[in-house]
């Protein structure tokens, strides 16, 4: 996958997740790419862990559901960590 594909990818991701978890979150447009390519790596462990399918070296981008659902899991776990510094 190409980076300006990931960078799509991670964009779409992204707000896919902030538009499907209730919640306000202050993010811009920089973290929302971030936290799709993220989601796109969790998502792409997961399928391999889940699915048994040998990833290379463990880390493989998934494609648009499973980067949405990493990026759901990313989420919480972003949320969880900044409510317990708040």
């Amino acid at each position: 996958m190409g980076i300006i594909s990931m960078v799509v990818v991670g964009l779409i991701a992204g707000l896919i997740a902030r538009a499907i978890m209730p919640g306000a979150d202050p993010m811009g447009w920089i973290a929302t790419i971030i936290l799709g390519v993220v989601g796109s790596f969790v998502g792409g462990f997961l399928a391999s862990a889940v699915l048994g399918r040998s990833a290379g070296n463990g880390l493989e981008p998934a494609g648009i559901v499973g980067s949405i659902i990493g990026a759901l899991i990313v989420l919480a776990i972003y949320r969880m960590a900044k409510r317990r510094s708040a």
